[in-house]
């Protein structure tokens, strides 16, 4: 049975967004992401895989490829017309723009998630949270649109309005084209996505993966948030989790950049994300560089890993 529906009309990305009835303003922001992505994978293609020489907020090592990213998209949103504020995992502060029209829009944005793996050859990404207004510090359920971009084999982009999850192509002519809309995660959980050492995990977290692992699902992580994302909601089902470890209370992720986006897209393709004991859309964040633990992918799953907890844990 299918579960998603593709489509053999070339339909771009700009033209979906006009016949679904979108905001002007909106569409004209996703389709500037949408062209900053080719500037970035022709990067990622052709640029130098060496270090930057500098380290972003939370001391990690840039990759040059990581700064120029950030450039670019900074650039593109700058000049959009249509943003009031917006913040980059790679910055340590909110770059204000026009930051009291609340017309306008302010976005969150990791422009190169998983950048340790380009050297390596592997599938990265981007990853962007957009909200009405000038106020980023909000809960995930108050986002107008989110959406990443995959640099995989293929490039391809997912985004949401919060009226369904779609999946676009890039071409040879490096246009965006709809590859499926309307995309549903359905069934059991039959592969998940375990980040973080298991030696450190909790015993509820412990539980959930030993419980999974008895029930025949296969284990399936790629070391990087979008293309493991990618991964559930082109499967149509299974989980992922960065938890809560012993000696990180409140895992790896950031809400803002990461967490927020991924559960609004999972949620609208049917799925869950929660941090062990809340929806994490419901958080409330009061910094840009907020973290916590995830459960994200098919509702029983989640809800499996929330009950180990509770049981667990208390």
């Amino acid at each position: 049975m299918e579960h998603f529906n593709s489509t053999p009309l070339q339909i771009d990305l700009r033209r979906h967004l006009r016949e679904n009835d979108e905001d002007r303003d909106l569409t004209r922001l996703i389709c500037e992401i949408a062209d900053a992505s080719k500037y970035i994978i022709n990067a990622i293609r052709t640029g130098d895989l060496g270090m930057a020489g500098t380290s972003n907020l939370y001391g990690e090592k840039q990759l040059a490829l990581d700064v120029l990213s950030d450039r670019i998209i900074i650039k593109r949103l700058r000049h959009s017309g249509v943003v009031a504020n917006l913040v980059s995992e790679e910055s340590d502060e909110v770059v204000s723009i026009d930051p009291d029209n609340e017309d306008k829009f302010s976005v969150a944005f990791d422009p190169l998630d998983g950048s340790s793996l380009v050297d390596v050859n592997m599938a990265v990404g981007t990853i962007v949270s957009i909200y009405k207004g000038g106020n980023l510090l909000q809960p995930g359920r108050n986002q107008v649109a989110a959406m990443y971009i995959l640099y995989g084999p293929r490039t391809t982009l997912v985004y949401s309005t919060g009226k369904g999850v779609h999946e676009f192509g890039m071409n040879s002519l490096m246009e965006y084209t709809l590859n499926y809309q309307n995309i549903r995660m359905t069934g059991p959980a039959r592969i998940y996505s375990p980040g973080g050492l298991r030696s450190k995990y909790t015993p509820g977290t412990e539980r959930f993966a030993r419980t999974l692992e008895e029930n025949g699902t296969k284990l399936r992580y790629s070391g990087g948030f979008v293309p493991d994302i990618n991964q559930l909601l082109i499967k149509r089902g299974g989980v992922f989790m960065y938890p809560h470890l012993t000696d990180a209370p409140s895992g790896k992720l950031r809400l803002l950049y990461e967490l927020n986006p991924m559960a609004f897209l999972v949620e609208q393709a049917g799925g869950a994300a929660s941090d062990g004991r809340r929806r994490i859309l419901d958080i409330e964040p009061d910094s840009v560089d907020l973290r916590a633990p995830v459960f994200i992918g098919t509702p029983a799953a989640v809800a499996l890993a929330e009950q180990c907890i509770r049981e667990e844990e208390g």
